[in-house]
Formats: structure tokens, sequence, C-alpha cells
């Protein structure tokens, strides 16, 4: 009898250890993205994760998936409307649910950074992130922004006038077609795997892409001026699904978003730095950065701008246009 009261204490001691084992993470978090581990975002969503965890105790675990490992951009999306994935990094992908999110990546519509951060913090950004909420059954709990886009080419073009028919790379997306158009320019969809050699042999003259891009494609080794057109100024969330964030407690709702905004501030500084360092890269392997007239750029690029948004952003698109006036 003696002895086996004892293996009942051992068990039932056993049985509390494991059950404390197992109590001290109660939530793994799914996280999939695009970005590799150098990239910003990833080191953000590191960040994030490990804000999280210690902030719940080591409740709640995120577990990455960088590289689109998980899925890409557009699989992730599903699987968390699914349940099957739990968070993600997305932008304007998500306007195929939510027009709005078509907002975080306008043509000349963000004067800079800081009337950026204004919009995407404001009202507007409120209203995108409900909409995002109600439409696609996600979450976005932070958001990241993105290096500008500039131009580069082998001559100073500081003024739009100054493109007379250059013949330039562009995404294959219409609404960079039109506004390269519309600004003087001779634009061609082209893929990115082709861009270094047709730079190299003159069949195009320009290409436009942010600092980062135009570092990690040697790109300063074909062309000579950095134009300082930032003529796209963009933000992306991280968000996460809404029935994750619905099975949480309140407490822990709270402890995601304050996890969020650490890593945040954590990738604006790497993205600050960044910028710092790709323009200091590129000035010394050749390149020369030049201020151009931004005021005439995007008074050029406005109507076709806005003949490209849809209707429900179109309002707000012209007053972001007539807020730079």
């Amino acid at each position: 009898m003696v002895f086996r009261l004892k293996n009942l204490v051992v068990a039932g001691l056993l049985s509390q250890l494991i059950g404390g084992v197992a109590s001290a993470q109660e939530v793994t978090l799914k996280l999939g993205h695009l970005a590799n581990e150098q990239n910003a975002w990833h080191l953000a969503a590191v960040k994030f994760g490990d804000e999280l965890n210690a902030l719940t105790d080591g409740r709640i675990a995120v577990e990455i998936f960088p590289n689109e490992s998980l899925g890409k951009e557009i699989d992730l999306i599903n699987g968390m409307q699914l349940g099957t994935v739990d968070m993600t990094i997305t932008g304007e992908s998500l306007q195929n649910w939510a027009p709005m999110a078509a907002l975080l990546a306008v043509p000349y519509a963000y004067a800079s950074t800081e009337h950026m951060d204004e919009v995407a913090s404001g009202e507007i950004g409120d209203q995108i992130e409900a909409q995002i909420v109600e439409k696609a059954q996600i979450r976005p709990i932070a958001y990241f922004a993105r290096g500008p886009r500039n131009l580069t080419s082998n001559r100073p073009i500081a003024h739009p006038d100054d493109l007379n028919g250059q013949k330039m790379r562009v995404p294959n997306v219409p609404l960079f077609v039109d506004v390269w158009s519309a600004l003087g320019a001779n634009p061609t969809p082209m893929a990115f795997s082709e861009v270094f050699t047709s730079l190299q042999n003159g069949t195009i003259g320009s290409q436009e892409n942010p600092l980062a891009l135009i570092r990690s494609a040697n790109f300063n080794e074909v062309q000579s001026h950095v134009n300082l057109t930032q003529h796209v100024r963009s933000w992306i969330y991280l968000t996460i699904a809404e029935s994750t964030w619905q099975s949480l407690s309140e407490e822990d709702q709270a402890h995601v978003m304050e996890a969020a905004a650490r890593a945040q501030a954590y990738e604006r500084g790497l993205l600050d730095t960044s910028l710092a360092d790709d323009r200091a890269y590129l000035e010394a392997n050749g390149m020369t950065f030049v201020e151009v007239d931004g005021a005439a750029y995007a008074a050029k690029a406005k109507d076709a701008v806005l003949a490209n948004v849809n209707d429900e952003i179109k309002p707000i698109v012209e007053e972001l246009f007539n807020s730079q006036n």
C-alpha cells in the first residue's frame, strides 16, 4: 500500500511537471513572409517574436518562415482567412479584398516620409485598416516604411522636361506605364532579370527602384546618376489573422500590439540606416545623386495617377495631392 501511494505521488508530481512545461508555451503563431533573412522586414519580424515572447513570459512564441517558405503572399493571405496561417507582412496586394489598400503605394501621393507617416497613422490609415479587417479578415498591427523609388540614368534628369522620351524600364503595372508616359518618358515593361543587360547594351537608358535594390543589382556598374524623384513612398503592414486575434485574451492582444509597436520602431531604425548606407555605397562606387523638382514631377503625374485609381479612393488621392500645394 505504501509503495502504491509513493508511486501515485510520483506520478502526480510528474503530471504536474509535464503540465507546467506544456503550459509554459501555450501558443505558437506562424508568420510567413516573402523577404530573405537579411531584409529589414524579416529582422523586424524576429524582433516582434522576441518581444511578444518576453511580454507573455514565454506563453506565446512566433515561428517565422522567410523566403516564401510557407507560401507566396496571396497564398499566405488565403491561409490566414482559412485559419492555417497566423501572420504575414503584406501591403497593396490586399486591395484585392479591400480597395483602400491601394493607398499604400500611390505615386506622388506623399510629399515626404513624414507626410506618409501622418497618413498611415492618422484617420485615413484607420479607415484603410478597418476596411482590411472587415473585407479581408486580416488585422494590421504595425506598418513598415519602404525605401522610396528613384530614377537612375546616365545623365541628370532634374525636371520631367529633361526626360524627353527617355526609354526606361518599368514593372508591368499599368499605373507605372501611364504615369511615366505622362511625365515624358518612354516606359517599357520588362522583367527585372533583364534590366541590367538592357541597361548595359543601351536597349533602355533608365530604370526606377529603391536604393537597396539599385545597390544589390549593381546598377552602379551601368548607370551614373540617381535622380531623387522619390516618386513612390509606401508602407506595408505586419498583420495577424482576425480569427487568431479573436482567439487571444484582451491581455494578450495588448501584448501583441506592444510587441508590434516595438517592431515598427526597430524597423524604421533599420530603414534609416539602410538608406544612408546605400547612398554612401553608391556614391563611393561612382553614382551622382541629383536633387529634382519634385513639385513639377508630382504636378505632371497627377492626372495619370487619378485616371488609374479606383473611384473609392480617387477623392482621397486628389486630397493628398492638393495638400502638398
